[in-house]
């Protein structure tokens, strides 16, 4: 008899399959660049007003039925795409924002616009101004289009 000694199989270890792309986190959907880190300016960052293409159906709707108030372009920024509006009853000063102004000029100082409002999430205690069109544009005043062209008044 001989003894020879009887080893188990030699069996190599088990490995995952290895993928070509190894997933990161967190998981990058398309279009979405919020996650990556440095790569995102501040200014494509959401907004936390509601904008025209943000703004739910109800709270469009609901705006558009609304009454038409009247008042005076306080203040307008242009580069930061918003500004005030301040109400024909003297009330307190209107936020307003650039996807909301209807027309062809951007407005400034003592322009007579009209208004709706629209209350601003998340607790709607305050409110902001929709479908503003300019009424009267400010007398002996510069005014530019949208696309940049300056027009005297």
């Amino acid at each position: 008899m001989t003894s020879e000694s009887t080893s188990p199989p030699v069996v190599p270890p088990l490995h995952s399959p290895k993928s070509p792309v190894w997933p990161t986190f967190p998981f990058h959907r398309e279009g979405s660049r919020v996650w990556e880190r440095g790569s995102v300016p501040s200014r494509d960052l959401p907004s936390p007003l509601p904008t025209k293409r943000t703004r739910t159906y109800s709270a469009t709707a609901r705006a558009s039925a609304g009454p038409v108030f009247k008042g005076v372009c306080k203040q307008f920024s242009r580069s930061q795409g918003h500004g005030f509006i301040t109400p024909e009853n003297g009330s307190e000063d209107i936020f307003v924002h650039v996807s909301d102004i209807e027309g062809e000029y951007v407005p400034v100082e003592g322009d007579e616009v009209t208004y709706k409002m629209c209350p601003i999430p998340p607790k709607n205690q305050k409110f902001q101004a929709v479908e503003v069109v300019l009424t009267q544009l400010a007398p002996h005043t510069p005014h530019e289009t949208w696309s940049g062209q300056v027009v005297g008044s």
